[in-house]
């Protein structure tokens, strides 16, 4: 007796066997017990850890801990197409009083919950400065991937509720701004009691070029991509019969331009969408933009998902009582507080306050922010690192997932009350 090897039981087949069949059930299971949309990421992620438990063979993407890249180049490309789809769906800019709760929180709750969490990593779980800065910065953005469910609608639809929108924009802007502190993180980590030498050097280019350089190539790649698509040829406009494949395209133009001139690629793509929304803003052509956008977003996410859930029972094995007491406070104190402080006098209702500053979901930033960090530099407490960001965007995917859809009913009702 022996083994055919035109028969052999291949462990690759069996992943995608395993990935279709979670996927499918994340989407259908939750219908025959609820009409809303269903609440498919923490269902792909518990789905992907029961699978990885059942078959330790199937496995989507090495352990991220010792081979960083493949999840960095996945996360940066969901993240950077989903930062673009959410710049698409703002149909008007204006008012611009409507921009204060996401000023707010970009500027002082995003801060506040970088310093609060640092604290909590060094105090709690006897982290490095270095590692106890890069956990502020990686959770405290919220996620513009796993957050759709709390946007607003697709082009022409104007669901722009002010709580959808301050969430949107919030999403849209945070990852990109919460950068220059991974890389003071990154700066720490090498410099170590130095670090205090370079902090004028950081604040000069992390923080106000990379911002600046961003934001400036952002908008000059929207009015390029919108000039090419509506503008010219003027008898016959590439809008009219162009596939959403321009949509990518543009966006990769734009991010890899932006990261080559040291600028901050995930706020050129989110300013490009903006941008771009504003130019023929009544053309059809944006709606087909952003369904192609999120269908490449969707495909992205559903991997990584499930790739992460296979993760899931290896990386929690780490986890101490400090960093599972970290992960509570941050979800359920540290990110309401600082946004329920920093929102006081922005214009919103109690309702709908509260509502945004407890759906500050986090995920794929979060898991990009961290390979990026762990492919530049050695931190010591990377596999804690690792431990406490799985744990937080599981906890976060499971309650923010389970219960959006009644909150922002209830949203809707209250208005602005």
């Amino acid at each position: 007796m022996h083994d055919d090897p035109f028969f052999g039981f291949d462990s690759y087949h069996l992943t995608l066997a395993v990935l279709g069949l979670v996927v499918i059930l994340a989407r259908w299971v939750p219908r025959l017990v609820s009409q809303r949309e269903p609440a498919a990421a923490p269902l792909m992620l518990l789905f992907g850890a029961t699978a990885s438990l059942l078959l330790p063979e199937v496995t989507l993407l090495p352990d991220p801990r010792s081979a960083p890249l493949a999840w960095e180049l996945a996360s940066e490309l969901t993240v950077i197409v989903a930062l673009f789809g959410a710049g698409l769906r703002i149909d008007a800019l204006g008012p611009w009083p409507r921009w204060m709760p996401t000023a707010r929180l970009l500027v002082l709750a995003m801060p506040l919950t970088i310093a609060a969490v640092a604290f909590l990593g060094a105090s709690l779980a006897g982290m490095t400065l270095a590692a106890a800065i890069l956990l502020g910065a990686v959770l405290a953005p919220t996620d513009p991937v796993l957050a759709g469910d709390v946007q607003v609608g697709p082009p022409h639809e104007g669901e722009e509720h002010p709580v959808r929108f301050t969430l949107t924009t919030e999403a849209a802007l945070n990852d990109g701004l919460a950068f220059p502190f991974v890389y003071l993180g990154l700066l720490v980590a090498a410099e170590g009691t130095g670090f205090v030498d370079f902090l004028t050097d950081w604040l000069l280019l992390d923080v106000i070029w990379r911002i600046a350089v961003g934001a400036l190539l952002g908008w000059l790649g929207g009015r390029a991509l919108g000039w090419v698509l509506f503008r010219l040829p003027s008898e016959a406009p590439l809008a009219e019969t162009a596939s959403g494949i321009i949509a990518l395209a543009g966006i990769l133009l734009c991010y890899g331009s932006t990261e080559l001139a040291e600028g901050y690629g995930f706020i050129s793509v989110a300013v490009m969408g903006l941008t771009l929304r504003r130019i023929e803003e009544h053309h059809q052509y944006h709606r087909r933009l952003h369904d192609f956008s999120e269908t490449i977003e969707h495909a992205l996410t559903a991997v990584l998902l499930v790739a992460l859930g296979t993760m899931l029972p290896l990386l929690l094995g780490a986890l101490t009582w400090p960093l599972v007491a970290i992960a509570v406070l941050v979800l359920a104190i540290v990110r309401p507080l600082a946004a329920w402080i920093s929102l006081w006098g922005a214009g919103l209702g109690r309702n709908d306050r509260a509502i945004v500053s407890v759906y500050g979901v986090r995920g794929v930033g979060s898991i990009y922010c961290l390979c990026y960090a762990a492919s530049h530099i050695e931190f010591r407490d990377e596999a804690a690192l690792w431990s406490l960001v799985a744990l937080v965007i599981l906890i976060s995917a499971v309650l923010h997932g389970f219960t959006v859809g009644r909150a922002l009913e209830h949203a809707s009702k209250g208005g602005n009350g």
